[in-house]
Protein backbone atom coordinates (compact mmCIF):
# COMPACT_ATOMS: atom_id res chain seq x y z
CA UNK A 1 0.00 0.00 0.00
CA UNK A 2 1.09 3.56 -0.71
CA UNK A 3 0.65 6.15 2.01
CA UNK A 4 0.48 9.60 0.48
CA UNK A 5 -0.09 12.90 2.25
CA UNK A 6 0.74 16.50 3.00
CA UNK A 7 2.81 18.21 5.71
CA UNK A 8 -0.36 19.30 7.58
CA UNK A 9 -4.10 18.73 7.47
CA UNK A 10 -5.36 22.00 9.01
CA UNK A 11 -4.96 24.45 6.13
CA UNK A 12 -7.83 26.88 5.45
CA UNK A 13 -6.35 27.56 1.99
CA UNK A 14 -7.58 24.12 0.96
CA UNK A 15 -11.21 25.28 0.98
CA UNK A 16 -10.95 25.56 -2.80
CA UNK A 17 -9.79 21.95 -3.06
CA UNK A 18 -10.27 19.13 -0.53
CA UNK A 19 -12.47 21.15 1.85
CA UNK A 20 -15.91 22.57 1.11
CA UNK A 21 -16.19 26.33 1.38
CA UNK A 22 -18.01 26.12 4.72
CA UNK A 23 -15.86 23.36 6.29
CA UNK A 24 -15.48 23.92 10.08
CA UNK A 25 -11.88 23.66 11.27
CA UNK A 26 -12.79 20.96 13.80
CA UNK A 27 -13.71 18.70 10.87
CA UNK A 28 -10.52 19.24 8.86
CA UNK A 29 -8.86 15.95 9.79
CA UNK A 30 -11.93 13.80 9.10
CA UNK A 31 -12.36 15.48 5.71
CA UNK A 32 -8.65 15.30 4.90
CA UNK A 33 -8.64 11.57 5.71
CA UNK A 34 -11.25 10.96 3.01
CA UNK A 35 -8.59 11.69 0.38
CA UNK A 36 -5.23 11.13 2.06
CA UNK A 37 -4.22 8.22 4.26
CA UNK A 38 -1.36 9.89 6.15
CA UNK A 39 0.11 13.29 7.09
CA UNK A 40 3.25 14.61 8.70
CA UNK A 41 2.38 15.24 12.33
CA UNK A 42 4.40 18.41 12.77
CA UNK A 43 2.25 19.68 15.65
CA UNK A 44 3.95 17.27 18.05
CA UNK A 45 7.30 18.90 17.23
CA UNK A 46 6.17 22.08 18.98
CA UNK A 47 3.75 20.89 21.68
CA UNK A 48 2.59 17.61 23.18
CA UNK A 49 -0.91 16.62 22.04
CA UNK A 50 -3.33 15.98 24.88
CA UNK A 51 -4.95 12.60 25.45
CA UNK A 52 -8.22 14.15 24.31
CA UNK A 53 -6.61 15.35 21.07
CA UNK A 54 -5.06 11.97 20.33
CA UNK A 55 -8.35 10.24 21.02
CA UNK A 56 -10.11 12.62 18.64
CA UNK A 57 -7.51 11.95 15.93
CA UNK A 58 -8.08 8.24 16.40
CA UNK A 59 -11.84 8.70 16.13
CA UNK A 60 -11.73 11.05 13.12
CA UNK A 61 -9.72 8.75 10.85
CA UNK A 62 -10.56 5.42 9.18
CA UNK A 63 -8.98 2.15 10.25
CA UNK A 64 -6.40 2.17 7.45
CA UNK A 65 -5.21 5.72 8.17
CA UNK A 66 -1.68 6.00 9.56
CA UNK A 67 -0.05 8.83 11.50
CA UNK A 68 3.58 9.91 11.40
CA UNK A 69 4.40 12.03 14.46
CA UNK A 70 7.55 14.05 15.00
CA UNK A 71 9.61 13.83 18.19
CA UNK A 72 9.40 17.14 20.13
CA UNK A 73 12.18 19.58 19.35
CA UNK A 74 12.95 19.88 23.07
CA UNK A 75 14.24 16.30 22.82
CA UNK A 76 15.59 16.10 19.27
CA UNK A 77 17.37 19.45 19.20
CA UNK A 78 18.69 19.76 22.77
CA UNK A 79 21.63 17.53 23.61
CA UNK A 80 21.18 18.19 27.33
CA UNK A 81 17.61 16.90 27.39
CA UNK A 82 16.87 14.01 29.73
CA UNK A 83 16.06 11.03 27.52
CA UNK A 84 13.68 9.66 30.15
CA UNK A 85 11.36 12.35 28.79
CA UNK A 86 11.37 10.48 25.49
CA UNK A 87 10.00 7.37 27.19
CA UNK A 88 7.26 9.47 28.77
CA UNK A 89 6.42 11.07 25.43
CA UNK A 90 6.17 7.69 23.70
CA UNK A 91 3.78 6.49 26.43
CA UNK A 92 1.66 9.58 25.81
CA UNK A 93 0.96 8.41 22.25
CA UNK A 94 -0.82 5.21 23.30
CA UNK A 95 -4.35 6.42 22.32
CA UNK A 96 -3.31 6.23 18.65
CA UNK A 97 -2.35 2.56 19.13
CA UNK A 98 -2.07 0.77 15.76
CA UNK A 99 -2.53 3.98 13.72
CA UNK A 100 0.93 5.33 14.57
CA UNK A 101 3.09 3.98 11.74
CA UNK A 102 6.28 5.98 12.24
CA UNK A 103 7.90 8.21 14.82
CA UNK A 104 9.85 10.85 12.93
CA UNK A 105 13.10 11.86 14.64
CA UNK A 106 14.37 14.99 12.89
CA UNK A 107 17.83 16.32 13.78
CA UNK A 108 19.13 19.84 13.13
CA UNK A 109 22.05 20.40 10.77
CA UNK A 110 24.52 21.14 13.57
CA UNK A 111 24.21 17.67 15.12
CA UNK A 112 26.73 15.42 13.43
CA UNK A 113 28.65 12.18 13.95
CA UNK A 114 29.94 13.20 17.38
CA UNK A 115 26.38 12.87 18.69
CA UNK A 116 25.75 9.46 17.08
CA UNK A 117 25.81 7.61 20.45
CA UNK A 118 22.96 9.77 21.74
CA UNK A 119 21.07 9.37 18.45
CA UNK A 120 21.52 5.61 18.74
CA UNK A 121 20.06 5.66 22.26
CA UNK A 122 17.01 7.60 21.04
CA UNK A 123 16.45 5.26 18.10
CA UNK A 124 16.73 2.28 20.43
CA UNK A 125 14.10 3.72 22.77
CA UNK A 126 11.69 4.59 19.99
CA UNK A 127 12.15 1.24 18.25
CA UNK A 128 11.02 -0.60 21.37
CA UNK A 129 7.56 0.87 20.77
CA UNK A 130 7.22 2.07 17.18
CA UNK A 131 9.04 2.09 13.85
CA UNK A 132 11.49 4.99 13.81
CA UNK A 133 12.37 7.20 10.83
CA UNK A 134 15.46 9.38 11.30
CA UNK A 135 16.05 12.60 9.37
CA UNK A 136 19.63 13.87 9.45
CA UNK A 137 20.87 17.14 7.98
CA UNK A 138 24.56 17.32 8.95
CA UNK A 139 26.80 17.21 5.80
CA UNK A 140 28.91 14.37 7.22
CA UNK A 141 25.94 12.03 6.99
CA UNK A 142 25.89 12.54 3.21
CA UNK A 143 29.59 11.83 2.61
CA UNK A 144 29.16 8.20 1.50
CA UNK A 145 32.06 7.50 3.82
CA UNK A 146 32.61 6.32 7.36
CA UNK A 147 30.08 8.63 9.02
CA UNK A 148 27.24 7.70 6.69
CA UNK A 149 28.16 4.01 6.92
CA UNK A 150 28.09 4.19 10.73
CA UNK A 151 24.67 5.86 10.64
CA UNK A 152 23.28 3.22 8.29
CA UNK A 153 24.61 0.34 10.37
CA UNK A 154 22.92 1.77 13.44
CA UNK A 155 19.60 2.25 11.65
CA UNK A 156 19.71 -1.26 10.21
CA UNK A 157 20.47 -2.68 13.65
CA UNK A 158 17.26 -1.23 15.06
CA UNK A 159 15.13 -1.73 11.94
CA UNK A 160 14.79 2.04 11.58
CA UNK A 161 14.46 4.11 8.42
CA UNK A 162 16.43 7.03 7.07
CA UNK A 163 14.09 9.78 5.88
CA UNK A 164 14.81 10.63 2.26
CA UNK A 165 14.67 14.37 1.52
CA UNK A 166 14.38 15.68 -2.03
CA UNK A 167 14.35 19.49 -2.10
CA UNK A 168 15.87 19.96 -5.56
CA UNK A 169 12.69 21.40 -7.07
CA UNK A 170 12.40 24.01 -4.32
CA UNK A 171 15.94 25.28 -4.84
CA UNK A 172 15.71 25.15 -8.65
CA UNK A 173 13.74 28.42 -8.70
CA UNK A 174 14.75 31.92 -7.57
CA UNK A 175 13.14 33.13 -4.31
CA UNK A 176 10.74 35.59 -5.94
CA UNK A 177 7.91 35.35 -3.39
CA UNK A 178 7.79 35.61 0.41
CA UNK A 179 6.72 31.96 0.58
CA UNK A 180 9.73 30.86 -1.47
CA UNK A 181 12.10 33.00 0.59
CA UNK A 182 10.75 31.44 3.78
CA UNK A 183 10.81 27.88 2.42
CA UNK A 184 14.35 28.13 1.06
CA UNK A 185 15.54 29.56 4.37
CA UNK A 186 14.00 26.74 6.42
CA UNK A 187 14.15 23.61 4.28
CA UNK A 188 17.33 21.51 4.01
CA UNK A 189 19.39 21.51 0.85
CA UNK A 190 21.05 18.11 0.98
CA UNK A 191 22.02 15.33 -1.40
CA UNK A 192 19.27 12.89 -2.35
CA UNK A 193 20.01 9.38 -1.12
CA UNK A 194 17.21 7.03 -2.17
CA UNK A 195 17.53 4.34 0.45
CA UNK A 196 15.34 2.05 2.54
CA UNK A 197 16.22 -0.26 5.42
CA UNK A 198 12.75 -1.54 6.30
CA UNK A 199 9.27 -2.14 4.92
CA UNK A 200 8.28 1.51 5.45
CA UNK A 201 10.52 3.89 3.46
CA UNK A 202 9.75 7.58 3.98
CA UNK A 203 10.12 10.30 1.34
CA UNK A 204 9.74 14.04 1.88
CA UNK A 205 9.51 15.75 -1.53
CA UNK A 206 9.79 19.51 -1.09
CA UNK A 207 8.61 21.14 -4.28
CA UNK A 208 7.91 24.56 -5.72
CA UNK A 209 4.62 26.04 -6.92
CA UNK A 210 5.56 25.14 -10.50
CA UNK A 211 3.86 21.79 -11.09
CA UNK A 212 5.67 21.13 -14.36
CA UNK A 213 9.02 21.68 -12.63
CA UNK A 214 7.98 19.41 -9.76
CA UNK A 215 7.07 16.70 -12.26
CA UNK A 216 10.53 16.98 -13.80
CA UNK A 217 12.22 16.42 -10.44
CA UNK A 218 9.98 13.64 -9.13
CA UNK A 219 10.27 11.54 -12.28
CA UNK A 220 12.91 9.22 -10.74
CA UNK A 221 10.61 8.66 -7.76
CA UNK A 222 7.91 7.17 -9.97
CA UNK A 223 10.24 4.26 -10.69
CA UNK A 224 11.57 3.96 -7.15
CA UNK A 225 8.13 3.98 -5.51
CA UNK A 226 6.90 1.42 -8.04
CA UNK A 227 9.94 -0.73 -7.25
CA UNK A 228 9.31 -0.50 -3.49
CA UNK A 229 5.65 -1.42 -3.95
CA UNK A 230 6.58 -4.45 -6.05
CA UNK A 231 8.98 -5.51 -3.28
CA UNK A 232 6.06 -5.51 -0.84
CA UNK A 233 7.16 -2.34 0.93
CA UNK A 234 4.75 0.31 2.23
CA UNK A 235 6.15 3.72 1.26
CA UNK A 236 5.17 6.90 3.10
CA UNK A 237 5.43 9.88 0.75
CA UNK A 238 4.86 13.49 1.77
CA UNK A 239 4.70 16.38 -0.69
CA UNK A 240 5.38 20.02 0.21
CA UNK A 241 5.02 23.29 -1.68
CA UNK A 242 6.35 26.65 -0.38
CA UNK A 243 3.26 27.58 1.65
CA UNK A 244 1.61 24.17 1.12
CA UNK A 245 -1.43 25.68 -0.60
CA UNK A 246 -0.75 23.41 -3.59
CA UNK A 247 0.45 20.39 -1.60
CA UNK A 248 -2.78 18.39 -2.20
CA UNK A 249 -2.56 19.07 -5.94
CA UNK A 250 1.07 17.96 -5.99
CA UNK A 251 0.14 14.72 -4.23
CA UNK A 252 -2.63 14.12 -6.74
CA UNK A 253 -0.39 14.85 -9.72
CA UNK A 254 2.17 12.37 -8.41
CA UNK A 255 -0.46 9.66 -7.84
CA UNK A 256 -1.80 10.25 -11.36
CA UNK A 257 1.64 9.96 -12.94
CA UNK A 258 2.41 6.90 -10.81
CA UNK A 259 -0.78 5.25 -12.02
CA UNK A 260 -1.71 4.32 -8.48
CA UNK A 261 -5.42 4.23 -7.51
CA UNK A 262 -5.05 6.46 -4.47
CA UNK A 263 -8.12 8.04 -2.77
CA UNK A 264 -6.76 11.53 -3.53
CA UNK A 265 -7.80 10.98 -7.16
CA UNK A 266 -11.50 11.09 -6.21
CA UNK A 267 -13.39 14.35 -6.88
CA UNK A 268 -12.74 17.05 -4.28
CA UNK A 269 -15.75 18.96 -2.90
CA UNK A 270 -13.97 22.32 -2.85
CA UNK A 271 -13.17 22.02 -6.54
CA UNK A 272 -16.79 21.21 -7.32
CA UNK A 273 -18.05 24.20 -5.36
CA UNK A 274 -15.44 26.46 -6.92
CA UNK A 275 -16.38 25.36 -10.45
CA UNK A 276 -20.00 26.43 -9.86
CA UNK A 277 -19.06 30.01 -8.93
Amino acid sequence: MLYLGCPVWANPAWKNSIYPKDQPAVQYLAQYARFFNTAEGNTSFYADPSTETLTRWQHDTPDDYRFVLKVPQRLSHQQQADLSQLTAWLALLSPLAHKLALVHLQLPAHLGPDTLPRLSSMVQQISQHYRCAVEVRHPAYFDKGQHEVALHKMLQHYGAERVVIDSRALFAVPPTTPALVDAQAKKPRVAVHAISFSDTPMLRFIGSDDMALNRQFYQPWLGKITQWLKMGKTPFCFFHTPDNTLAPQLCRQFATDLGYPHPCLAPWPGEQQYSLL
